[in-house]
């Protein structure tokens, strides 16, 4: 049983690197040959879909199919988007039972088979009423997956309110976990060395995350895009952590002959000093903020780069930097552990202390033309390597 609650709360937004992970898991899970049912959370309780609803459900997440009309219970509660009161009607109409809170362990007794193994990915409906109620089904298995433990490291990176939640939610899953997945090593060391003292540490297995090849969409892109000359990108959302101020620093530094910078991705929290120096940049000047864009308009962007920079002070796994590398990209980042760990010799290292180093390396890699023939082919972990290691589980 998979949770995909994350997946309606998320519904009709661009996908962060979370919501790539949990429709994965989605769309690996529809295609096994055991059992299989998804269990979400909604504003009046619980709904449990079998396959078929899950198929419908991915279908729609994928934009392969759509959805249904909304209904009368969907429009009622306050402040949610009209794609999610879609989502939640069409749902309902998929799901095989639903259930008040307080019988979902009822609902669940009623259609789950013994020794059902609960997968939760998006840590959206990590809660003790969950958990203790899938603990007490017969026979049932527990693994949540860890993406990071960054608001705990860095919680001067995190919106007002998220440190104490995530927490609880970490200690949740280490109370309550038969096995904890993480995607990194790293991650796997710092989770544990943040819990020692609070929690008990369940066992735990690593496995990276895949690529979704994407299909580059330049019909998506405005007329002028992409620039005839050499240029550089920028992709994640404008958070303190993504460090874009940084960048902005470093082509600051390279003065007028700066290359030109792309900056993909949705505005965040806590940078206005970074958000008022986007709105101050010159018209045709030679860094340049996109927003947010469709999967093929940013692959039709990055596939002619010279290279992805990727300052963040802290990952769990680093998405974006492994999807250049795949497409041969070379990709220019801070010297972390972790993209140290996926990515190899498969990147220039270069730490955010030194922006001299930085405005370099930058200047020697527009010189040289994309594709470099001297790059080594980056063979990523794919989703099915990862599922080898994940359904060992079961």
């Amino acid at each position: 049983m998979l949770d995909l609650t994350r997946s309606l709360r998320r519904a009709g937004r661009v996908a962060t690197g979370v919501d790539r992970v949990e429709r994965a898991y989605l769309r690996c899970l529809i295609g096994q040959v055991e059992p299989v049912f998804g269990l979400v959370r909604t504003a009046y309780g619980y709904l449990l879909l079998d396959r078929d609803g899950m198929q419908r459900f991915h279908g729609a997440l994928s934009g392969a199919s759509g959805w249904g009309a909304r209904d009368l219970l969907s429009r009622l509660p306050r402040g949610r988007s009209p794609e999610v009161q879609i989502a939640e009607a069409s749902l309902r109409r998929w799901a095989i039972a639903r259930a008040r809170p307080g019988r979902l362990g009822a609902m669940l007794r009623d259609h789950l088979p013994a020794g059902t193994l609960y997968f939760n990915v998006g840590h959206s409906n990590l809660t003790d009423r969950v958990l203790s109620t899938v603990r007490d089904l017969p026979d049932a298995r527990i693994a949540i997956f860890v993406h990071d433990v960054i608001p705990l490291e860095f919680p001067q990176f995190q919106r007002q309110g998220t440190v104490a939640p995530f927490r609880d939610k970490l200690r949740r899953a280490f109370a309550h976990a038969d096995m904890l997945i993480y995607n990194s090593r790293d991650t796997h060391e710092r989770a544990e060395r943040a819990m020692a003292a609070e929690a008990r540490i369940p066992p735990g297995v690593v496995a990276h995350l895949g690529v979704d090849p994407v299909t580059p969409d330049a019909t998506r892109l405005p007329p002028e895009l992409p620039p005839a000359r050499p240029y550089f990108i920028a992709i994640g959302t404008i958070e303190p952590r993504k460090n874009i101020g940084f960048l902005l620093d470093v082509w600051q530094d390279l003065g007028a002959d700066a290359p030109p910078l792309l900056i993909c991705g949705a505005r965040g929290w806590n940078n206005r000093a970074v958000f008022d120096r986007l709105d101050a940049l010159p018209v045709n000047g030679s860094v340049r903020e996109l927003g947010v864009m469709s999967d093929g308009a940013v692959a039709a962007v990055l596939q002619g780069a010279s290279a992805l920079v990727f300052p963040s002070l802290a990952e769990g796994f680093g998405l974006p930097p492994v999807e250049a590398a795949r497409l041969q990209i070379p990709v220019l980042c801070n010297d972390l552990p972790v993209l140290r760990e996926v990515l190899g010799d498969n990147a220039v290292y270069a730490p955010v202390t030194d922006r001299y180093l930085w405005a370099t390396k930058v200047k020697s890699m527009a010189a040289k033309p994309p594709f470099a023939p001297q790059m080594p082919r980056f063979q990523p972990t794919t989703w099915q390597d990862h599922f080898k290691i994940v359904l060992r589980l079961r």
